[in-house]
């Protein structure tokens, strides 16, 4: 062995403050090469503070028995005293079927409709036609809410709907489906599938067209059915992308969209209507109950992570694809 090399095995490592003064300079540097690209950061990095992370220090009034007057510092402790109204509470098993309902029926068809559709989509050879196709499915995920519950009352009403008045033509009788408990959950979750399962097609299409066309060539010159390559290409191909997808729909199972099931809710079909979203809302803003609904909440966030650890935990265990 030459001196040299001697020499250079041997070399003692660097110290602490050494690596420390390369890691600040390396660090100087990327500021100085990519400042544009920080600075562009700043805004997104507020934005998220201001109103995902800030927020949270009001969660403490769930714990209070908060009042304008004093404010969130000095309201009063109370403990678990909003938790155990609510688990106490004659609404509480009601709300939290009604809301487990809305979300499986939601999960069990928003889930694979979009896959199905992204299969097919991808079978199609004409591409001005799969363009076409595909166009058409995603638009609807562009209208607002508000839209889509005017589009339900207008082909669902009682007096002048569009559905009504094809019935009563052909004799039967007009059915209350906007007023009716039993239609509430049909009418919430198709009329969402309706608006979102385009734009979930689309991402798995996209996924689709990562896979290499050598795979599905050499299966056909095997002798291999378009049903076996989308079986044993297609499927596995795009699956850590549809379980990803199942983590983050499968986190939020308690957070039913406030919005479209307050504008679809009145006093007839509120046995099934009423769901933790729109509880909240009126126990907190319209009876001005803050540390109450506070409470509900921040119980329905909780759930949420845990189901959403949960989740991920089995998925990563099972597939290795999890979001962390």
């Amino acid at each position: 062995m030459s001196e040299n090399t001697f020499t250079r095995t041997n070399r003692p490592a660097p110290s602490g403050e050494t690596r420390k003064s390369e890691y600040f300079s390396q660090l100087k540097k990327d500021l100085k090469k990519h400042k544009w690209l920080y600075i562009m950061l700043i805004i997104p990095i507020i934005f998220v503070l201001i109103w995902n992370y800030w927020p949270m220090y009001g969660v403490m009034i769930a714990f209070k028995d908060y009042s304008p007057a004093f404010g969130i510092l000095g309201s009063p402790w109370v403990g678990l005293k909003h938790f155990e109204r609510f688990f106490a509470s004659y609404f509480f098993v009601e709300i939290l079927v009604n809301t487990l309902r809305l979300s499986l029926y939601s999960l069990l068809v928003s889930v694979p409709l979009p896959i199905i559709l992204a299969l097919l989509f991808n079978e199609l050879n004409r591409k001005w036609f799969k363009s076409t196709v595909q166009t058409i499915s995603y638009i609807p995920n562009f209208i607002s809410v508000v839209v889509v519950i005017g589009m339900v009352q207008f082909f669902f009403s009682t007096q002048d709907g569009m559905i009504n008045m094809l019935l009563e033509t052909f004799g039967f009788s007009a059915i209350d489906f906007l007023g009716s408990p039993k239609w509430f959950p049909h009418i919430y979750v198709w009329s969402g599938v309706w608006q979102s399962v385009g734009w979930g097609t689309l991402i798995y299409t996209a996924a689709m067209s990562g896979i290499s066309p050598d795979q599905y060539e050499a299966a056909y010159l095997d002798g291999a059915s378009r049903l076996q390559c989308i079986k044993n290409i297609t499927i596995p191909s795009i699956m850590p992308t549809i379980i990803i997808s199942t983590i983050l729909a499968t986190g939020s199972i308690l957070s039913v969209g406030f919005e479209k099931t307050f504008l679809l809710q009145n006093a007839s079909n509120l046995a099934t209507s009423e769901v933790l979203s729109t509880y909240t809302y009126k126990m907190g803003i319209i009876n001005g109950e803050y540390s109450f609904s506070a409470a509900v909440g921040l119980f329905n966030n909780v759930i949420n992570f845990i189901v959403l650890f949960a989740v991920n935990k089995i998925a990563q265990k099972t597939n290795e694809s999890s979001l962390w």
